[in-house]
């Protein structure tokens, strides 16, 4: 059973959701919170398995208190967060990514997508939907030009993973970089998973800021 919390300032964005999940056989809503305070407080008392998380909250915004539920603490201790945003990308999203949130959810999706969401998220892998991947690589290109040297870790990668890499970071699925490379989907999936087991990261959420945050890849190209 997989454990949701959530959270968002509007009660009818809460009961709308909580409803929908409530109703699938492997989602449980352990509770609900009006601003990201309250999301922080519930989290550690009902320890869910995914927390959606709105970004604009009153009291703490949602990025305040992704840093809060998931900084310092064991992996095996962090909730996944799951980041609900409007249609055109918030200014904080980017920054919840580096704070180790898992993914973006799109308010207005359709309910089919808002559970496969969850589930996704739950299961440890990261949603990046591409419309919001490709606001969010927009945001990444309109900021002032960083020198940003490529990582050592970067050089453990071969030059097949490091392809991988750059694909992941441009939003393509692992189907889509199996069409591109003319692999076996599977085959991508390992190339995916050494990837994340040697630069040390969770998903492909946090592959996607280190390969543009390093300079592998241009926002751009």
């Amino acid at each position: 059973m997989i454990r949701v919390l959530i959270a968002d300032d509007q009660a009818m964005v809460r009961q709308g959701f909580g409803a929908l999940l409530a109703a699938q056989p492997d989602l449980l809503v352990v509770g609900d919170a009006a601003n990201g305070s309250e999301a922080v407080t519930a989290a550690r008392r009902l320890d869910p398995d995914v927390v959606l998380m709105d970004i604009r909250m009153p009291v703490l915004d949602g990025l305040a208190a992704t840093r809060q539920l998931l900084g310092n603490r064991p992996e095996s201790a962090r909730p996944r967060v799951l980041i609900l945003t409007t249609f055109d990308l918030d200014d904080y999203v980017y920054e919840a990514l580096r704070a180790g949130a898992s993914g973006f959810l799109l308010k207005d999706a359709p309910a089919a997508d808002l559970v496969h969401a969850v589930r996704v998220v739950a299961a440890g892998d990261a949603l990046l939907a591409p419309a919001v991947t490709r606001r969010l690589i927009a945001e990444f290109a309109a900021r002032p030009g960083r020198d940003r040297p490529r990582p050592t870790t970067l050089a453990a990668l071969t030059p097949r993973e490091t392809e991988v890499l750059r694909l992941i970071a441009r939003g393509r699925s692992n189907t889509e970089i199996a069409a591109e490379l003319v692999v076996a989907e599977q085959t991508v999936k390992t190339h995916v998973g050494r990837v994340l087991g040697k630069l040390g990261l969770r998903d492909r959420a946090q592959a996607v800021v280190v390969a543009y945050e390093s300079g592998l890849v241009a926002a751009g190209e």
